[in-house]
């Protein structure tokens, strides 16, 4: 838009027109043409710096733009030759445009973004090039990411680059696009420059690793006999460039165990190739916003990341899309719906979950009541609407413990009963929502909810405890793990049903077969019972499934599948529990803002678990700076805790204070407990 006066703004709108050509988009059968838009000069006065309301309307005109194909998952097709120099700059010459056409618009209402801006970030340069034939190249950029490509290239006008993204290679060396659900490419028509031209995607981004560069005749065109005569360039330099979520990196994690530190590195780059914008399940394939994820993860997304805005911008997704029932569907925003034929992927309580989970979640972590205010109307609707799912206590429907590692290919669950995890679901969710109104001094409410806990627990424990085998249901790992974790196993079982998941995790050589539901809970019940021994023999194994194998099968960001099935995404977080275990148990980090006691809001209670030498930990907490790191010297372990405020710091029982002017210490069981100020404070133990 352009326009003239005292003062002058410029920006593109794109429109989109009817085209042809072959289809390449998501679910579509049609490509799009886009088309440049301007304001007429009279449509800014001169005058005050007022606020003024810029309408369009048929004084507008328009005309074709490079852009001739546009769409988030089929890429981008844009032709230099169409570019009109100047085009938005005052005094350009618009009279072979066209009036803009007067349709009706969308409706809604258009409310400012809430979630930080999607920005470039890391740039990759090709580790490896190889000519595989028929005039294609392919390029190793060293790391599956999401973003898009720059090129440089140089050549007559007309010749056209075509560049196909992939996250694997097929067996030949070409890009594989087997983990897309359909053809993606960008394609670049030169304009002939003789000092090269510089491009990159305009709109849209993808996840991939390699990219095939290759020069393809136009449309229309066949290329079997054409080939000879089409007009081809050169590709001078190739780029990736990263993008996604401005937010600021908050936390470090390292360690003496390379394992440990590749296993980090794997989860926190599919992590940040997921923040664009919402939570995306991966950034080739669906991009969609997928509900379970954002609670099962949430310690490790919000160690990792400054996850405030983001989350305040998913709980506003949640809350537009509750149904008028309560229900909250398993995306958000919804894009796409399933239908009746496949309602299990609209509905489901470990995905829905998250409206009452994830905010909680949060405000333990940030501590910001306003924020938990605005989203307890939807967080109860969703609780009311899950209950009347409850047939005699159970809740019987939904995905379960998705992609857990049985036998058949991997999707629903093959090792526990459905119900086991939709109703531990609605246990936790009312465990939430009794402390959220106990918060905000909804007394009533919290009473309801803590009855409603109760009696789901004592549900749960009549229909899927086992009395002849000692364990929950099938006697899987998430069977037993989740209730374990969630506090519903009876004080008298607890010892017995911790045996059982370690016992089942030896059986299956050190290897977890929880899925996506159940593997968080997993993690947190072992180290509940003292069993970072087996969460570490877990991290350590490389045979399949593990996160070992993951590495060893090539992956640079965490796979969708415990076995890195080549078939499944190759950039997916869903797994990526580890991260709280990192940061929770060997950096100690315990972060709870909902706790009364003030001094025990920030509590760091490092593991120092055998076959790990050292660690190194961070986190820019709501309350401050928090440091936390440990060594093995001399036969003891060495501590040194920083703090931002009066904190709790609990180490093995014996551990004495190096440093002066501790305020307390006391014991507790087989705990040292040490009440400390703000500061850097060194403490030493005996070396398991």
């Amino acid at each position: 838009m352009r326009a003239q006066g005292k003062r002058w703004l410029c920006f593109c709108v794109a429109l989109v027109g009817w085209g042809c050509g072959t289809a390449r988009s998501f679910g579509e059968t049609t490509t799009w043409n886009a088309e440049w838009i301007q304001a007429p000069w009279s449509t800014v006065r001169d005058g005050a710096e007022a606020d003024e309301t810029i309408a369009t309307d048929a004084q507008w005109k328009v005309d074709r733009g490079p852009v001739l194909f546009d769409s988030t998952y089929g890429g981008e097709d844009y032709d230099a030759r169409r570019e009109q120099k100047g085009w938005n700059l005052p005094g350009f010459d618009d009279t072979a445009w066209t009036a803009a056409e007067v349709v009706a618009g969308p409706g809604g209402e258009l409310i400012p973004a809430i979630a930080p801006k999607v920005g470039q970030h890391e740039r990759y340069v090709p580790v490896k090039q190889t000519n595989v034939g028929d005039g294609r190249v392919v390029y190793d950029l060293g790391q599956n990411f999401a973003g898009v490509v720059q090129v440089k290239v140089k050549g007559s006008a007309g010749a056209i680059l075509r560049l196909t993204p992939g996250e694997l290679l097929n067996a030949n060396g070409t890009v594989s696009q087997a983990t897309f659900h359909g053809p993606m490419w960008w394609s670049y028509t030169l304009r002939g420059d003789a000092a090269g031209e510089t491009w990159e995607p305009s709109f849209g981004y993808g996840g991939f690793r390699y990219v095939q560069a290759e020069w393809t005749p136009g449309p229309g065109m066949i290329a079997a006999k054409l080939r000879t005569i089409v007009p081809k360039g050169r590709l001078l330099s190739l780029v990736g460039i990263a993008e996604h979520s401005d937010a600021s990196v908050v936390g470090s994690f390292a360690s003496s165990s390379e394992m440990l530190n590749r296993i980090h590195k794997l989860i926190v780059e599919a992590m940040h190739n997921n923040e664009v914008s919402i939570l995306t399940d991966c950034p080739h394939r669906e991009k969609l916003g997928w509900l379970e994820q954002t609670h099962l993860q949430a310690p490790g997304l919000m160690f990792n990341n400054d996850m405030r805005e983001i989350f305040a911008a998913l709980d506003r997704n949640m809350s537009d899309e509750q149904l008028a029932d309560g229900i909250v569907p398993t995306i958000a925003p919804q894009y796409t719906h399933f239908g009746p034929k496949n309602a299990v992927f609209d509905d489901s309580p470990e995905w829905g979950s998250a409206s009452v989970l994830e905010p909680w979640r949060a405000y333990r972590f940030y501590g910001d009541r306003a924020q938990l205010e605005r989203d307890y109307p939807m967080m109860r609707r969703y609780l009311v609407a899950l209950q009347s799912k409850v047939v005699d206590g159970i809740v019987a429907y939904g995905l379960g413990d998705w992609y857990d590692i049985g036998p058949g290919s991997p999707g629903f669950e093959k090792n526990t009963s459905l119900g086991v995890t939709g109703t531990l679901m609605l246990y936790e969710d009312a465990i939430a929502m009794s402390h959220v109104a106990k918060l905000l001094e909804r007394t009533e409410d919290a009473a309801s909810y803590e009855s409603l806990a109760k009696s789901t627990a004592d549900a749960f424990n009549r229909r899927f405890w086992n009395a002849e085998h000692g364990w929950y249901d099938t006697g899987s790992q998430t069977a037993n793990a989740m209730p374990l974790a969630l506090g519903a196993v009876p004080t008298e079982r607890r010892a017995a049903v911790l045996q059982h998941v370690v016992d089942d995790i030896h059986a299956h050589q050190d290897h977890v077969t929880a899925g996506e539901i159940g593997y968080p809970y997993l993690l947190r019940a072992l180290a509940e019972g003292g069993r970072d021994d087996v969460i570490l023999a877990i991290m350590l194994r490389k045979d399949p499934p593990s996160y070992g194998s993951q590495l060893e099968a090539g992956a640079t960001a965490l796979t969708e599948a415990w076995d890195a099935n080549p078939h499944s995404s190759q950039d997916h977080f869903m797994l990526g529990s580890a991260e709280e275990w990192f940061y929770r148990r060997l950096g100690g980090m315990d972060i709870d803002l909902s706790r009364e006691n003030e001094v025990e809001r920030l509590t760091v209670r490092p593991v120092a678990v055998k076959g790990v030498d050292w660690v190194r930990c961070g986190y820019d907490s709501a309350l401050g700076k928090v440091e936390s790191d440990w060594r093995r010297a001399s036969g003891k372990v060495l501590y040194s805790v920083t703090v931002p405020k009066r904190a709790t710091v609990v180490l093995p029982a014996g551990a004495i204070a190096e440093s002066k002017h501790v305020v307390s210490l006391r014991s507790r069981g087989n705990q040292a407990v040490f009440e400390v100020a703000r500061g850097t404070w060194k403490f030493s133990a005996s070396s398991n």
